[in-house]
């Protein structure tokens, strides 16, 4: 077993992510997915949509054309699927989620009850698709005169959007591109190579695989860390604990100090003798180095997205107050927490007006030196803003404020 300090495995994470050593930025978009085996999509759009940041986070100014046939091209190189929420996934991954393909075609209810007419819609869609749910007949149904109150004034899903995200959940149909922000629906036999559409593996081989994308995407991580990658539960939990006891996951045991040992069995106490981690043996052939990247995240970011690592990793406290009441937010409606020197630094709520970027809100974070700390944060905006188009940068509020006059002057240089 490897020990490892606290820092030691910090570094490695921020290496396996991504974020340390220049040979993180080679093969541009393509190759930075597969990196991270999973990229998180979410309908909320500050300066970019958060599948975009992610790219950003780790290449910088990259195209955002790039992006976008990166993740949906023609022909397909990467899916839509379940992973740890909604994400992209690399094409070739298609097989290893066989099991969670047949779990909810058995289940046959996720959200809503399945209709009726899902194999006309699958009809529908092998005729006449690729289609969108415009084309099947619209998403939504307004349920407002429906009478019900939790429907009074709120939209619901029709049964066409019900049904087609059914046949997406059983791998019926695929996405791989996008129109918009609308899905694009086809069937899978004519968008998933033969090969891998031939290939769908056993349950335990799929989660085996998936354990292995994980512990390699995260570098270091916790049995939970793994599990909410993967969302896995019940018996699929169980065959990623017998994937990383037997070594078919290709993980090896580390300790880390500090971090939470595991609970001990019956009548044993806990040990930091035990292992609290699992690795990639691959992070652990040579010390991380290079140099840091300074970016604001995307608080959907891998490296950040489980509230519970993110603080054992970098002391963050971090919630998503989107859907907090505005007079209850802290640090505003999509704060971006902001990483420099393989530490976070600060958090930025950001906006855009025109070819303005602002800074509803700056904070910085306790500890380290504030004269790096506010120019890193500079940096940051400064980048953030020529990615996006814009060529000034105001800074509304900042929440230190002994930080507040050396920021400013910062940003104007």
């Amino acid at each position: 077993m490897t020990d490892l300090t606290a820092d030691e495995a910090r570094r490695i994470i921020l290496r396996a992510q991504g974020f340390l050593g220049a040979g993180s930025r080679t093969g541009g978009v393509p190759a930075m997915l597969r990196r991270v085996g999973a990229v998180q999509l979410d309908t909320i759009s500050v300066l970019a949509r958060s599948h975009e940041l992610i790219a950003y986070a780790r290449l910088g100014a990259v195209g955002r054309s790039a992006i976008e046939r990166a993740y949906w091209h023609n022909p397909a190189r990467a899916f839509e699927y379940w992973c740890h929420a909604a994400c992209i996934l690399p094409l070739e991954d298609w097989p290893l989620y066989g099991f969670r393909r047949r779990a909810y075609r058995d289940r046959r209810f996720r959200w809503h009850e399945v209709p009726p007419i899902v194999d006309k819609v699958l009809e529908q869609v092998r005729a006449d698709g690729p289609l969108t749910t415009g084309d099947i007949g619209g998403a939504r149904v307004d349920l407002r005169a429906s009478g019900t109150a939790e429907a009074a004034g709120w939209w619901d899903w029709s049964d066409t959007k019900i049904a087609i995200e059914f046949l997406l959940d059983i791998g019926e149909v695929v996405c791989t591109r996008r129109v918009g922000w609308r899905r694009v629906y086809d069937l899978a036999e004519r968008v998933i190579p033969e090969e891998l559409l031939a290939g769908d593996l056993p349950d335990a081989e799929g989660v085996t695989g998936l354990t292995r994308i994980a512990g390699r995407a995260l570098g270091v991580a916790t049995r939970a860390d793994l599990v909410d990658f993967t969302r896995v539960k019940g018996k699929y939990a169980a065959l990623l604990d017998d994937a990383l006891l037997s070594g078919a996951a290709g993980l090896v045991p580390v300790h880390v100090a500090g971090w939470p040992l595991p609970r001990a069995g019956r009548g044993a106490p806990a040990s930091s003798a035990v292992p609290n981690a699992w690795a990639d043996p691959a992070a652990l052939e040579s010390e991380p180095r290079g140099r840091h990247r300074t970016t604001l995240l995307s608080p959907f970011d891998s490296l950040i997205w489980e509230r519970a690592r993110a603080e054992r990793i970098f002391g963050l406290s971090h919630r998503l107050e989107a859907y907090v009441p505005k007079d209850k937010r802290i640090h505003g409606y999509f704060a971006m927490p902001v990483l420099a020197g393989g530490r976070i630094i600060g958090r930025v709520d950001p906006a855009r007006e025109g070819t303005t970027l602002i800074a509803r809100q700056v904070g910085f974070e306790p500890g380290g030196s504030p004269a790096k700390a506010v120019a890193a944060m500079s940096d940051a905006l400064w980048e953030a803003a020529s990615w996006v188009g814009c060529t000034d940068v105001r800074v509304e509020r900042v929440s230190s404020p002994a930080l507040e006059a050396p920021l400013r002057a910062e940003l104007a240089r």
